[in-house]
């Protein structure tokens, strides 16, 4: 076997023994990381090498250093997700940004949000799974929710609870907004 084949195939291995540590499905990995479902799957066969950049989005969303696939070490009890390196979902034009701030193992469980959203800008989000509810608190500016046919107008430092396994939407008002949000299973 080739020193390059060698690399390659250690590499699939820890990324996969890196997901599996996490509890992720190779889905749970694609949407922290960006990256494909089908490329990931095929860089854990070693059917592909990975870019730089798509090893990088890779280890941000398992929260591993490059260092960290290449040997053994021991799981700390505190999981920090530095600012810098918080995975960012940019809302394609709508002036929504969403940073990821949970640890990749709590998908589906309960999942945490920094949104921002521009002066009169939108999310709107289809139903999430049964029983889902989503807590928001109103860090900057204030906000409009909608779950199903309720209303509720939030100001600054405002919390609300609404279930979100309904369509539900989170609107800026005139200036801009930015909330956290804690979507989770009731």
């Amino acid at each position: 076997m080739n020193q390059n084949t060698d690399i390659v195939q250690r590499l699939a291995a820890r990324l996969k023994e890196a997901r599996r540590a996490k509890g992720l499905s190779l889905d749970a990995v694609a949407r922290l990381s960006g990256v494909s479902r089908s490329m990931v799957s095929q860089i854990e066969r070693a059917e592909s090498s990975p870019t730089v950049a798509t090893l990088w989005n890779l280890t941000q969303a398992l929260q591993v250093d490059f260092a960290g696939l290449w040997e053994a070490r021991a799981e700390s009890d505190i999981r920090v997700v530095q600012a810098a390196a918080a995975p960012v979902i940019a809302d394609r034009g709508r002036d929504v940004v969403i940073r990821i701030l949970s640890a990749p193992q709590t998908v589906g469980e309960h999942e945490i949000y920094e949104i921002r959203l521009g002066p009169g800008a939108a999310l709107e989000s289809a139903p999430h799974r049964t029983g889902c509810r989503e807590d928001v608190v109103v860090l900057e500016g204030a906000v409009t929710i909608t779950s199903g046919d309720e209303r509720a107008a939030l100001a600054q430092n405002d919390a609300a609870n609404y279930a979100a396994d309904r369509p539900h939407s989170l609107t800026a008002g005139d200036a801009a907004a930015r909330v956290l949000m804690i979507v989770r299973d009731s």
